[in-house]
Protein backbone atom coordinates (compact mmCIF):
# COMPACT_ATOMS: atom_id res chain seq x y z
CA UNK A 1 0.00 0.00 0.00
CA UNK A 2 1.37 3.56 -0.93
CA UNK A 3 0.68 6.43 1.83
CA UNK A 4 -2.65 7.28 0.59
CA UNK A 5 -3.98 3.45 0.83
CA UNK A 6 -2.32 3.15 4.58
CA UNK A 7 -3.77 5.83 5.73
CA UNK A 8 -7.64 4.68 4.21
CA UNK A 9 -6.48 1.29 5.80
CA UNK A 10 -5.88 2.78 8.99
CA UNK A 11 -8.97 5.02 9.15
CA UNK A 12 -11.57 3.02 7.49
CA UNK A 13 -10.59 -0.67 9.18
CA UNK A 14 -9.45 0.46 12.26
CA UNK A 15 -12.12 0.75 14.65
CA UNK A 16 -11.78 4.75 15.53
CA UNK A 17 -13.14 6.73 18.21
CA UNK A 18 -13.05 10.22 16.96
CA UNK A 19 -15.24 9.14 14.03
CA UNK A 20 -17.63 5.93 15.27
CA UNK A 21 -17.99 6.88 18.66
CA UNK A 22 -18.50 4.51 21.36
CA UNK A 23 -17.83 1.02 19.17
CA UNK A 24 -14.42 1.70 18.91
CA UNK A 25 -13.67 2.10 22.68
CA UNK A 26 -11.87 -1.25 24.48
CA UNK A 27 -11.99 -1.20 27.94
CA UNK A 28 -8.56 -3.47 28.61
CA UNK A 29 -4.82 -2.67 27.50
CA UNK A 30 -4.64 -6.83 26.08
CA UNK A 31 -3.88 -5.39 22.58
CA UNK A 32 -1.56 -2.41 23.61
CA UNK A 33 0.29 -5.10 25.98
CA UNK A 34 0.38 -7.25 22.93
CA UNK A 35 1.58 -4.54 19.95
CA UNK A 36 4.43 -3.05 22.86
CA UNK A 37 5.17 -6.74 22.88
CA UNK A 38 5.61 -7.25 19.29
CA UNK A 39 7.91 -3.74 19.06
CA UNK A 40 9.94 -4.62 22.27
CA UNK A 41 8.59 -2.44 24.47
CA UNK A 42 10.25 0.55 22.65
CA UNK A 43 9.12 2.82 25.15
CA UNK A 44 11.62 1.62 27.46
CA UNK A 45 14.18 3.37 25.42
CA UNK A 46 13.39 6.88 26.17
CA UNK A 47 11.98 9.06 28.92
CA UNK A 48 8.44 10.34 28.85
CA UNK A 49 6.14 12.30 30.21
CA UNK A 50 2.67 11.57 30.70
CA UNK A 51 -0.08 13.97 30.71
CA UNK A 52 -4.20 13.36 31.57
CA UNK A 53 -7.14 15.97 32.03
CA UNK A 54 -10.06 16.99 30.62
CA UNK A 55 -9.19 20.14 29.67
CA UNK A 56 -5.68 21.43 28.57
CA UNK A 57 -3.61 18.77 28.07
CA UNK A 58 -2.97 19.42 24.25
CA UNK A 59 -1.65 22.89 25.40
CA UNK A 60 0.23 21.64 27.93
CA UNK A 61 1.42 19.18 26.44
CA UNK A 62 2.63 21.13 23.26
CA UNK A 63 4.32 23.97 25.69
CA UNK A 64 6.40 21.25 27.87
CA UNK A 65 7.47 19.69 24.44
CA UNK A 66 8.50 23.31 23.45
CA UNK A 67 10.41 24.19 26.42
CA UNK A 68 12.22 20.77 25.97
CA UNK A 69 13.03 21.32 22.83
CA UNK A 70 14.09 24.96 23.85
CA UNK A 71 16.43 23.46 26.45
CA UNK A 72 18.42 21.39 23.64
CA UNK A 73 16.52 18.05 24.26
CA UNK A 74 15.61 15.95 21.15
CA UNK A 75 11.74 15.78 21.97
CA UNK A 76 9.22 13.36 20.87
CA UNK A 77 5.31 14.34 20.96
CA UNK A 78 2.54 12.38 20.93
CA UNK A 79 -0.68 13.62 20.93
CA UNK A 80 -4.85 13.17 19.48
CA UNK A 81 -6.92 13.65 17.62
CA UNK A 82 -5.22 15.53 14.94
CA UNK A 83 -6.67 18.80 13.22
CA UNK A 84 -5.67 18.45 9.81
CA UNK A 85 -2.79 16.01 9.24
CA UNK A 86 -2.99 12.39 10.85
CA UNK A 87 0.95 12.89 11.24
CA UNK A 88 0.71 16.08 13.54
CA UNK A 89 -0.19 13.19 16.81
CA UNK A 90 3.36 11.97 16.61
CA UNK A 91 6.31 14.02 16.13
CA UNK A 92 10.29 14.93 16.55
CA UNK A 93 11.13 18.14 17.48
CA UNK A 94 8.44 19.78 16.26
CA UNK A 95 8.45 17.88 12.69
CA UNK A 96 5.68 15.33 11.86
CA UNK A 97 6.38 11.84 11.03
CA UNK A 98 7.43 10.72 7.58
CA UNK A 99 4.67 9.57 5.40
CA UNK A 100 7.55 7.37 4.26
CA UNK A 101 7.62 6.04 8.19
CA UNK A 102 3.67 5.74 8.69
CA UNK A 103 3.60 3.79 5.03
CA UNK A 104 6.69 1.19 5.58
CA UNK A 105 5.28 0.92 9.64
CA UNK A 106 1.58 -0.70 8.19
CA UNK A 107 2.85 -2.33 5.26
CA UNK A 108 5.86 -4.62 7.41
CA UNK A 109 3.26 -5.16 10.15
CA UNK A 110 0.23 -6.22 8.40
CA UNK A 111 0.38 -9.53 9.43
CA UNK A 112 0.49 -8.70 13.83
CA UNK A 113 -2.08 -5.98 12.71
CA UNK A 114 -4.51 -8.08 11.49
CA UNK A 115 -4.13 -10.96 14.08
CA UNK A 116 -4.10 -8.39 16.78
CA UNK A 117 -7.43 -6.24 15.33
CA UNK A 118 -6.26 -3.37 17.55
CA UNK A 119 -7.92 -0.16 17.36
CA UNK A 120 -6.66 3.51 15.26
CA UNK A 121 -5.78 5.12 18.56
CA UNK A 122 -4.16 1.19 19.89
CA UNK A 123 -1.94 1.65 16.40
CA UNK A 124 -1.07 4.87 16.36
CA UNK A 125 0.01 4.23 20.16
CA UNK A 126 2.46 1.51 18.57
CA UNK A 127 3.48 3.47 15.66
CA UNK A 128 4.27 6.55 17.81
CA UNK A 129 6.34 4.60 20.35
CA UNK A 130 8.33 2.56 18.15
CA UNK A 131 9.02 6.23 15.47
CA UNK A 132 10.86 7.69 18.63
CA UNK A 133 12.49 5.10 19.50
CA UNK A 134 14.36 4.74 15.96
CA UNK A 135 14.74 8.60 16.19
CA UNK A 136 16.54 8.12 19.36
CA UNK A 137 14.67 11.02 21.45
CA UNK A 138 15.94 12.27 24.64
CA UNK A 139 12.57 12.42 25.95
CA UNK A 140 8.42 11.89 24.97
CA UNK A 141 5.54 13.91 26.24
CA UNK A 142 3.03 11.36 25.66
CA UNK A 143 -0.71 12.86 25.75
CA UNK A 144 -3.27 10.14 26.98
CA UNK A 145 -7.13 9.94 24.54
CA UNK A 146 -9.55 10.36 26.91
CA UNK A 147 -9.05 8.54 29.98
CA UNK A 148 -6.00 7.67 32.01
CA UNK A 149 -6.19 3.92 33.78
CA UNK A 150 -6.97 2.37 30.72
CA UNK A 151 -5.84 4.29 28.16
CA UNK A 152 -3.34 3.11 25.25
CA UNK A 153 -0.99 5.43 26.15
CA UNK A 154 -0.80 4.13 29.97
CA UNK A 155 2.17 1.07 29.30
CA UNK A 156 5.02 3.55 30.03
CA UNK A 157 6.92 4.03 32.77
CA UNK A 158 7.11 8.52 32.93
CA UNK A 159 9.26 10.18 34.63
CA UNK A 160 6.42 12.75 35.78
CA UNK A 161 2.85 12.45 35.60
CA UNK A 162 0.89 15.51 35.05
CA UNK A 163 -3.04 15.57 35.63
CA UNK A 164 -4.52 18.85 34.18
CA UNK A 165 -8.00 19.13 35.76
CA UNK A 166 -11.19 17.26 35.40
CA UNK A 167 -14.72 17.93 33.82
CA UNK A 168 -17.64 16.58 32.41
CA UNK A 169 -16.45 14.64 29.29
CA UNK A 170 -16.60 11.43 27.61
CA UNK A 171 -18.86 10.40 30.98
CA UNK A 172 -20.69 7.37 29.20
CA UNK A 173 -17.03 5.76 29.83
CA UNK A 174 -15.19 7.11 32.13
CA UNK A 175 -18.51 7.77 34.79
CA UNK A 176 -20.92 9.87 35.61
CA UNK A 177 -19.56 12.19 38.40
CA UNK A 178 -16.35 13.88 38.66
CA UNK A 179 -14.56 11.51 41.73
CA UNK A 180 -15.38 8.48 39.50
CA UNK A 181 -13.44 10.81 35.94
CA UNK A 182 -11.16 11.61 38.10
CA UNK A 183 -10.30 7.70 39.48
CA UNK A 184 -9.93 7.25 35.77
CA UNK A 185 -7.27 9.93 34.82
CA UNK A 186 -5.34 9.01 38.27
CA UNK A 187 -4.59 5.93 36.74
CA UNK A 188 -1.34 7.46 35.35
CA UNK A 189 -0.03 7.89 38.71
CA UNK A 190 3.03 5.34 39.19
CA UNK A 191 4.67 3.70 41.76
CA UNK A 192 7.20 6.84 43.59
CA UNK A 193 6.71 9.12 40.00
CA UNK A 194 6.08 12.53 40.61
CA UNK A 195 2.72 13.91 39.60
CA UNK A 196 1.54 17.42 39.53
CA UNK A 197 -2.42 17.32 39.53
CA UNK A 198 -3.36 21.46 37.96
CA UNK A 199 -6.40 22.24 39.51
CA UNK A 200 -7.60 22.11 43.40
CA UNK A 201 -11.07 20.79 43.27
CA UNK A 202 -13.28 19.56 46.50
CA UNK A 203 -14.75 16.98 44.72
CA UNK A 204 -11.66 15.63 43.42
CA UNK A 205 -8.80 15.93 45.51
CA UNK A 206 -9.05 13.38 47.80
CA UNK A 207 -9.74 10.85 44.53
CA UNK A 208 -5.83 12.17 43.76
CA UNK A 209 -4.18 12.32 46.81
CA UNK A 210 -5.46 8.69 47.92
CA UNK A 211 -4.20 7.05 44.31
CA UNK A 212 -0.70 9.12 45.05
CA UNK A 213 -0.29 8.06 48.72
CA UNK A 214 -1.51 4.45 47.45
CA UNK A 215 1.47 4.37 44.66
CA UNK A 216 3.81 6.45 47.26
CA UNK A 217 4.05 9.31 44.83
CA UNK A 218 4.95 12.64 45.48
CA UNK A 219 2.05 14.95 44.47
CA UNK A 220 1.73 19.04 44.11
CA UNK A 221 -1.46 21.19 43.06
CA UNK A 222 -0.02 23.34 40.70
CA UNK A 223 -2.75 25.98 41.86
CA UNK A 224 -1.54 25.85 45.32
CA UNK A 225 1.64 26.87 44.55
CA UNK A 226 1.26 29.59 41.45
CA UNK A 227 -1.42 32.36 40.39
CA UNK A 228 -1.33 33.41 37.16
CA UNK A 229 -3.55 35.55 35.81
CA UNK A 230 -4.12 37.00 31.81
CA UNK A 231 -3.49 40.68 32.07
CA UNK A 232 -3.49 41.62 28.57
CA UNK A 233 -3.00 40.05 24.71
CA UNK A 234 -0.44 42.36 22.78
CA UNK A 235 0.07 40.97 19.12
CA UNK A 236 -1.86 37.51 19.80
CA UNK A 237 0.62 37.31 22.78
CA UNK A 238 -0.46 36.70 26.27
CA UNK A 239 0.71 38.61 28.99
CA UNK A 240 0.74 37.14 32.24
CA UNK A 241 0.61 37.90 35.92
CA UNK A 242 2.53 35.28 38.14
CA UNK A 243 2.33 35.17 41.38
CA UNK A 244 4.02 32.65 43.66
CA UNK A 245 4.40 32.50 47.82
CA UNK A 246 8.01 34.46 47.31
CA UNK A 247 7.80 36.35 44.25
CA UNK A 248 5.50 38.27 41.84
CA UNK A 249 6.44 38.56 38.03
CA UNK A 250 5.33 38.52 34.01
CA UNK A 251 5.54 36.37 31.63
CA UNK A 252 4.64 35.83 27.64
CA UNK A 253 3.08 33.27 26.33
CA UNK A 254 2.13 32.71 22.88
CA UNK A 255 -1.06 31.29 23.75
CA UNK A 256 -3.08 33.78 24.62
CA UNK A 257 -6.86 32.19 25.61
CA UNK A 258 -7.83 33.16 29.02
CA UNK A 259 -8.45 29.36 29.92
CA UNK A 260 -4.27 29.46 29.34
CA UNK A 261 -3.95 30.88 32.99
CA UNK A 262 -4.72 27.28 34.27
CA UNK A 263 -2.65 25.89 31.95
CA UNK A 264 0.23 28.22 32.98
CA UNK A 265 0.18 27.09 36.52
CA UNK A 266 0.54 23.85 35.56
CA UNK A 267 3.73 24.16 33.14
CA UNK A 268 5.11 26.52 35.61
CA UNK A 269 4.60 23.91 38.22
CA UNK A 270 5.70 21.05 35.89
CA UNK A 271 8.86 23.34 34.86
CA UNK A 272 9.77 23.15 38.33
CA UNK A 273 9.32 19.61 39.15
CA UNK A 274 11.81 18.20 36.10
CA UNK A 275 14.71 20.63 37.17
CA UNK A 276 14.24 18.78 40.15
CA UNK A 277 14.45 15.45 38.55
CA UNK A 278 17.63 16.56 36.70
CA UNK A 279 15.91 18.09 33.38
CA UNK A 280 17.79 21.22 32.71
CA UNK A 281 15.99 23.69 32.07
CA UNK A 282 17.01 27.39 31.94
CA UNK A 283 14.70 30.38 32.32
CA UNK A 284 16.05 31.29 28.81
CA UNK A 285 14.56 28.33 27.82
CA UNK A 286 11.37 28.31 29.64
CA UNK A 287 10.92 32.11 28.07
CA UNK A 288 11.70 30.82 24.52
CA UNK A 289 9.72 27.50 25.06
CA UNK A 290 6.83 29.39 25.99
CA UNK A 291 6.82 32.24 23.33
CA UNK A 292 7.56 29.66 20.43
CA UNK A 293 4.98 26.94 20.73
CA UNK A 294 3.70 27.38 17.19
CA UNK A 295 6.99 26.94 15.78
CA UNK A 296 8.15 24.48 17.40
CA UNK A 297 5.34 22.28 17.78
CA UNK A 298 2.74 23.27 15.22
CA UNK A 299 0.04 23.66 17.72
CA UNK A 300 -3.06 25.69 16.28
CA UNK A 301 -6.96 26.03 17.04
CA UNK A 302 -6.21 27.60 20.71
CA UNK A 303 -7.60 30.99 20.76
CA UNK A 304 -6.70 31.26 16.84
CA UNK A 305 -7.07 34.19 14.84
CA UNK A 306 -6.82 33.20 11.49
CA UNK A 307 -8.12 36.68 9.94
CA UNK A 308 -8.82 39.76 10.59
CA UNK A 309 -11.41 42.68 9.35
CA UNK A 310 -13.66 40.90 10.77
CA UNK A 311 -11.66 39.75 13.52
CA UNK A 312 -11.98 35.90 13.20
CA UNK A 313 -11.04 33.56 16.08
CA UNK A 314 -11.72 29.37 16.06
CA UNK A 315 -11.02 27.82 18.80
CA UNK A 316 -10.98 23.37 19.90
CA UNK A 317 -13.04 23.63 23.38
CA UNK A 318 -15.88 21.45 22.69
CA UNK A 319 -16.98 20.62 26.55
CA UNK A 320 -18.62 22.85 29.00
CA UNK A 321 -15.91 23.95 31.22
CA UNK A 322 -13.82 24.08 27.99
CA UNK A 323 -16.35 26.37 26.14
CA UNK A 324 -17.64 28.40 29.31
CA UNK A 325 -13.56 29.98 29.22
CA UNK A 326 -13.82 30.13 25.40
CA UNK A 327 -17.50 32.04 25.62
CA UNK A 328 -16.57 34.71 28.25
CA UNK A 329 -13.18 35.88 26.28
CA UNK A 330 -15.34 35.96 23.59
CA UNK A 331 -17.91 38.44 24.69
CA UNK A 332 -15.10 40.75 26.27
CA UNK A 333 -14.24 41.16 22.85
CA UNK A 334 -15.03 44.22 20.93
CA UNK A 335 -17.45 44.46 17.75
CA UNK A 336 -20.84 45.16 15.99
CA UNK A 337 -21.68 42.16 15.28
CA UNK A 338 -21.13 38.71 16.71
CA UNK A 339 -21.60 35.54 13.97
CA UNK A 340 -20.64 32.06 15.21
CA UNK A 341 -20.02 29.07 12.99
CA UNK A 342 -21.01 25.96 15.12
CA UNK A 343 -20.81 22.45 15.17
CA UNK A 344 -20.89 19.33 17.65
CA UNK A 345 -20.52 15.61 17.99
CA UNK A 346 -23.37 13.39 17.83
CA UNK A 347 -22.74 11.87 21.36
CA UNK A 348 -22.18 15.43 23.31
CA UNK A 349 -25.03 15.93 26.08
CA UNK A 350 -25.42 19.62 24.31
CA UNK A 351 -28.14 20.97 25.86
CA UNK A 352 -26.05 22.60 28.78
CA UNK A 353 -23.24 23.37 26.50
CA UNK A 354 -25.98 25.35 24.17
CA UNK A 355 -27.19 27.33 27.34
CA UNK A 356 -23.63 28.79 27.38
CA UNK A 357 -23.52 30.73 24.10
CA UNK A 358 -25.15 33.81 23.83
CA UNK A 359 -28.66 34.79 22.43
CA UNK A 360 -27.48 38.21 20.59
CA UNK A 361 -25.66 36.03 18.09
CA UNK A 362 -26.16 35.26 14.35
CA UNK A 363 -25.60 31.67 14.50
CA UNK A 364 -24.30 29.06 11.16
CA UNK A 365 -25.28 25.91 12.27
CA UNK A 366 -23.20 23.09 10.62
CA UNK A 367 -21.41 19.71 10.58
CA UNK A 368 -17.82 18.81 10.11
CA UNK A 369 -17.03 15.91 7.84
CA UNK A 370 -16.50 13.14 10.37
CA UNK A 371 -19.50 10.29 10.84
CA UNK A 372 -20.02 11.30 14.45
CA UNK A 373 -21.25 14.74 13.48
CA UNK A 374 -24.52 15.76 14.79
CA UNK A 375 -26.68 16.70 11.54
CA UNK A 376 -26.85 20.56 11.13
CA UNK A 377 -30.36 20.54 11.05
CA UNK A 378 -30.83 18.49 14.37
CA UNK A 379 -28.51 21.28 15.75
CA UNK A 380 -30.61 24.12 14.38
CA UNK A 381 -33.58 22.93 16.41
CA UNK A 382 -31.79 22.39 19.45
CA UNK A 383 -30.62 26.08 19.34
CA UNK A 384 -33.83 27.06 18.86
CA UNK A 385 -34.78 25.73 22.29
CA UNK A 386 -32.30 28.35 23.42
CA UNK A 387 -33.20 31.11 21.48
CA UNK A 388 -29.83 30.84 19.18
CA UNK A 389 -31.22 31.69 15.71
CA UNK A 390 -29.31 30.86 12.83
CA UNK A 391 -29.50 28.87 9.57
CA UNK A 392 -27.82 25.49 9.09
CA UNK A 393 -25.04 24.53 6.55
CA UNK A 394 -24.06 21.22 4.98
CA UNK A 395 -20.18 21.41 5.58
CA UNK A 396 -17.98 23.92 7.61
CA UNK A 397 -16.78 25.90 4.34
CA UNK A 398 -20.07 26.65 3.31
CA UNK A 399 -20.81 28.49 6.48
CA UNK A 400 -17.47 30.10 6.88
CA UNK A 401 -17.91 31.59 3.92
CA UNK A 402 -21.80 32.56 4.42
CA UNK A 403 -20.40 33.97 7.67
CA UNK A 404 -17.76 36.10 6.16
CA UNK A 405 -20.35 37.41 3.31
CA UNK A 406 -22.42 38.74 5.96
CA UNK A 407 -20.04 40.08 8.68
CA UNK A 408 -18.74 43.43 8.46
CA UNK A 409 -15.12 44.97 9.25
CA UNK A 410 -16.46 45.61 13.05
CA UNK A 411 -17.75 42.12 12.98
CA UNK A 412 -16.30 39.44 14.79
CA UNK A 413 -16.64 35.59 13.76
CA UNK A 414 -16.14 32.72 15.62
CA UNK A 415 -15.62 29.04 14.71
CA UNK A 416 -15.85 26.13 17.42
CA UNK A 417 -18.02 23.89 19.35
CA UNK A 418 -16.10 20.62 17.96
CA UNK A 419 -11.81 19.92 17.61
CA UNK A 420 -13.54 18.37 14.25
CA UNK A 421 -15.05 21.66 12.88
CA UNK A 422 -11.83 23.47 13.85
CA UNK A 423 -9.74 20.67 11.59
CA UNK A 424 -12.21 21.21 8.39
CA UNK A 425 -11.80 25.55 8.38
CA UNK A 426 -7.90 24.66 9.15
CA UNK A 427 -8.01 22.42 5.99
CA UNK A 428 -8.96 24.75 3.90
CA UNK A 429 -6.78 27.24 4.97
Amino acid sequence: MNYEEVIKFMFNSLPMYQRIGKAAYKANLDNTLALDKHFLNPHKNFKTIHIAGTNGKGSVSHTIASILQEAGYKTGLYTSPHLVDYRERIRVNGQMISKQYVQDFINNNIGIIKDIEPSFFEMSVALAFDYFKACKVDIAVVETGMGGRLDSTNIISPILTIITNIGYDHTQFLGKELCEIASEKAGIIKPYIPCIIGETNKETKNVFIRKANEMHAPIIFADQYYSTSLTSVNDKVGIYNIETKSKTYRLEFELAGSYQQRNLATILQSVEMLNNLGINITAESLNNGLMRIKQNTGLRGRWEVIGNNPLTICDTGHNKEGLNYVITQLLSQHFKKLHIVLGFVSDKNIATILSLFPQHAEYYFTQASVPRAMPAIELQKEALKHNLIGKHYENVITAFNSAKDNSDKDDMIFIGGSTFVVGDLLASN
